[in-house]
């Protein structure tokens, strides 16, 4: 049975040669979007910072109605002859017509005066067209065209600069026995952020640089026997404070983090450690964090403060003054069945009683409403939350870390990771990392290293007055 709403379309129907009058004329308008001139430039190959891909879009304009309109499928092109003679920008109206001035009855040839102008009946091309018109008629329903859309990843980008700005710190390479580590140490310390210690092996050290091809001279190394030791040494530089940040070489996590978490004067704090995804995602508005999706596992409420605690704060440290916190769960109300709504319910009680500081935090949301807000209205959801989220608090982290990879493998997002809530930063990378989160995780991870350590200094002074 012939789908209703094909039927709904309209026919349109090309123009053979026979059918051609002269006079006969076409026309286009459309509006110009602030994605269409990028586009356009990203089609042709071309990065100039003022990319010129204008001049195109009135053009394309043209050759849709001769291929499309008049006289339609089945046209042959033979030439074009184009003037431009204004530039087009964002919000332009631009109205393009075509029309027949003369044919050629030996070879079906069908010439056509060209011209575009803008909302103010400006001429922005002016031209001649000669195409060989089709000699069979065909019909068709006129479709929507695709929904397209430019994937910009710059939010990182102020990141990055304002850690290149600051002076380099010392951060402890753990067992960086792979080449891959190797060249992250060169990459984040060629980038101006962080001056990597490298803690570990040395003959294996010098193995990974060697298979790089990296010299590692100008490098301070230091010797462990093994993997445990490197990541005991580099707890215990971070505690004396020869190291602000930790980095994770070739070792597993769960290795580095349970030195860090060990008993004793280390660098626990009163807070659970706690990991954020710091993603960019082109088809959102901002920055968007994730938490947590890689270290707790079944989080209690309590655990869930200080996981919530932790990414407000570094969204503080990134001049986000009262970010927004959707507590996620399969649904947006409460259901006694479902633990993950009562902890949402009370995490948003919490926050209003000051046990959550410095954000607006809200939930149950489903995810849907949390980041849309279409859905939230559709739903009828009021809340200063809901649609605007900064930060997604997830129930677990098999939802965590099945939502950010979803996020990295279907939105196209990048994912910038850090470890909150020890006494120095700590950075999880990935051998899948692009070099672009890697270098934005290490800027992070300077961020807030500087930020506390001003902070601390602040407080000594302000304790000795």
């Amino acid at each position: 049975m012939e789908d209703q709403r094909d039927m709904e379309k309209p026919i349109l129907t090309n123009r053979t040669f026979a059918e051609l009058t002269l006079g006969d004329t076409a026309t286009l308008t459309r509006t110009i979007g602030p994605d269409d001139i990028d586009l356009f430039a990203a089609l042709a190959g071309d990065n100039n910072p003022s990319p010129q891909g204008q001049s195109m879009i009135p053009a394309a304009m043209v050759a849709t109605l001769l291929e499309t309109r008049l006289p339609g499928p089945g046209t042959l092109y033979l030439g074009q002859e184009l003037l431009f003679q204004k530039t087009i920008q964002p919000g332009d109206s631009i109205t393009a017509t075509v029309r027949l001035v003369g044919t050629d009855p030996a070879s079906r040839e069908a010439h056509f005066n060209t011209e575009a102008v803008n909302q103010n009946g400006e001429p922005v091309l002016k031209g001649r067209a000669r195409v060989k018109a089709p000699d069979s008629r065909i019909a068709w329903s006129e479709n929507e065209p695709p929904t397209i859309s430019l994937q910009r990843h710059d939010r990182f980008d102020a990141i990055v600069s304002e850690a290149r700005s600051q002076p380099l710190i010392r951060a402890g390479l753990i067992h960086p026995c792979s080449p891959e580590a190797i060249e992250a140490a060169v990459e984040i310390r060629d980038e101006g952020l962080l001056e990597p210690v490298l803690i570990g092996p040395e003959n294996k050290i010098r193995a990974a640089a060697f298979k790089a091809g990296i010299v590692i001279d100008d490098f301070e190394l230091i010797n462990t026997e093994h993997s445990h030791a490197a990541a005991a040494l580099g707890v215990e530089m971070a505690v004396a404070g020869k190291v602000t940040v930790l980095m994770k070489g070739s070792l597993h996590s769960d290795e580095l983090l349970s030195a860090v978490i060990a008993g004793g004067p280390g660098l626990k704090t009163e807070r659970r450690i706690s990991h954020v995804y710091v993603m960019d995602v082109p088809a959102y508005s901002k920055l968007l964090v994730v938490t947590d999706a890689a270290i707790n596992i079944a989080p209690t409420l309590d655990q869930k403060r200080d996981i919530c605690q932790n990414a407000v704060d570094l969204l503080h440290m990134l001049g986000i003054e009262e970010p927004k916190v959707a507590v996620l769960a399969a649904v947006e109300t409460v259901n006694d069945k479902m633990q993950a709504t009562l902890d949402a319910a009370a995490l948003t009680v919490m926050a209003a009683r000051g046990q959550i500081t410095g954000a607006r935090v809200d939930g149950p949301l489903a995810f849907d409403n949390a980041i849309s807000l279409e859905a939230a209205r559709t739903k009828g959801i009021s809340s200063v939350v809901a649609g605007k989220a900064d930060i997604l608090l997830v129930p677990d982290l098999e939802a965590g870390n099945m939502l950010a990879k979803q996020l990295l493998y279907f939105a196209n997002a990048d994912a910038a990771g850090l470890v909150l809530g020890a006494r120095v930063p700590i950075i999880l990378t990935s051998r899948s990392d692009s070099l672009r989160v890697r270098i934005t995780s290490a800027a992070l991870a300077k961020l807030v290293a500087a930020r506390r350590t001003t902070a601390v200094g602040m407080s000594a002074k302000g304790s000795q007055s």
